[in-house]
């Protein structure tokens, strides 16, 4: 039997379902959607990864039956509604809204550089500077990065969004179902937006500078054996004493010129106790500033109550929509069962339409994260 729901609002609304299969599935999101919000053209649809061989027919009998034109999304791990995370099974998760025909212009995805994005939005740009964009990535592109950094810096956009995350193969929508690199959709700076990033991390130690490293082992932190200065941190004398609850230590790099404390988070694949050396999830180099922290539910729960509360601030109203993006690693295997991190959301900011799905790495601003909710709001 399938599950549904669906909340609207002044030129929105969004709808989430899963079913036995992808024909089940998207017909009870259609029940559940019912009539789109007049005008409505362009719509965002994340996909659970079982659906992911399917994602051309989901998104022509969307188009045929809502009449919304324009479509971009990708498939994850996990779907998220208002109140509702659905994993390891058929689901969608999609918001339609209303917007001016020419504040928005949908790209295909880019692989190497910016050629063909410029070639197909060049005019667009030049009428409607943007604002904010909404992206998804393909994990497998090593440029990735770098994609997202020259996309927000050429644009001058502030860009969210997340990497596609399936066992089944990726999808990217932006259109028509694609893959490879990084599409998604730009909004001119007519658009009111809210946006905010939440770490799923918190720091056990202060910031240090990396004084020796080699590709992606760092050697020596101030000037100390690198694990050694992991495990002063840590508070443990040697490697022997490392506790099962130290595997939720990581690696963290600090964003420079961040006045707000930003940093990355990464994994700590592995440690040499004979030569104290850290291997992490990132090529480092010499002179890059370090800390480690450390990812529990407590730390995570407060993180994003802070965001929360702190986007709330910026508000002159209520929002009208929400798309989130969370890592794979967050929502149930971080925050618990029955949808404790979108409850958690949902008690913040009520009942508000709101799309989203678990990624495979988040995108905020011109930086890909890992471990992060973010957040954006359509005001």
């Amino acid at each position: 039997m399938a599950d549904a729901g669906a909340t609207a609002a002044e030129g929105f609304k969004a709808a989430h379902a899963s079913g036995a299969d992808w024909s089940a599935t998207v017909k009870a999101c259609l029940d559940a959607l019912g009539e789109v919000p007049p005008g409505a053209n362009l719509g965002f649809l994340y996909a659970t990864d079982p659906l992911a061989a399917h994602a051309q027919n989901l998104v022509e009998l969307l188009r045929r039956t809502t009449g919304v034109t324009h479509w971009v999304g990708t498939t994850g791990f996990g779907v998220a509604g208002n109140g509702v995370e659905i994993y390891d099974r058929p689901a969608v998760s999609l918001l339609v809204g209303r917007f001016p025909e020419a504040s928005f212009q949908v790209f295909q995805p880019v692989t190497r550089n910016l050629e063909d994005f410029h070639r197909c939005c060049d005019g667009w740009l030049r009428r409607n500077p943007p604002l904010f964009g909404v992206v998804h990535g393909d994990p497998r592109n090593p440029l990735l990065p770098h994609l997202i950094d020259d996309l927000s810096n050429d644009t001058s956009a502030f860009l969210v969004g997340g990497l596609s995350a399936s066992r089944n193969g990726i999808v990217q929508l932006a259109d028509r179902v694609s893959e490879g690199g990084l599409s998604g959709v730009l909004f001119s700076a007519g658009l009111d937006v809210a946006a905010g990033l939440s770490q799923g991390c918190q720091p056990i130690g202060p910031s240090r500078r990396i004084t020796a490293a080699e590709h992606n082992i760092v050697i020596a932190i101030d000037g100390q054996p690198a694990l050694d200065v992991l495990l002063d941190d840590l508070g443990v004398e040697t490697a022997a004493d490392l506790r099962p609850a130290d595997a939720n230590t990581m690696v963290a790099f600090p964003v420079t010129g961040s006045d707000t404390g930003d940093y990355m988070v990464r994994n700590l694949m592995g440690i040499d106790a004979d030569q104290g050396l850290l291997a992490v999830g990132e090529i480092v180099e010499t002179g890059q500033d370090i800390l480690f922290c450390r990812r529990d539910q407590a730390a995570a729960r407060a993180d994003l109550k802070r965001m929360l509360e702190q986007v709330k601030r910026r508000l002159r109203g209520p929002p009208r929509a929400a798309l989130y993006f969370s890592c794979i690693a967050r929502g149930e295997n971080l925050f618990g069962p029955d949808a404790a991190e979108m409850r958690l959301i949902r008690a913040e900011l009520g009942d508000l339409p709101l799309a989203g799905f678990y990624a495979n790495g988040e995108i905020s601003n011109n930086r890909l994260y890992g471990y992060t909710g973010v957040l954006a709001l359509f005001l």
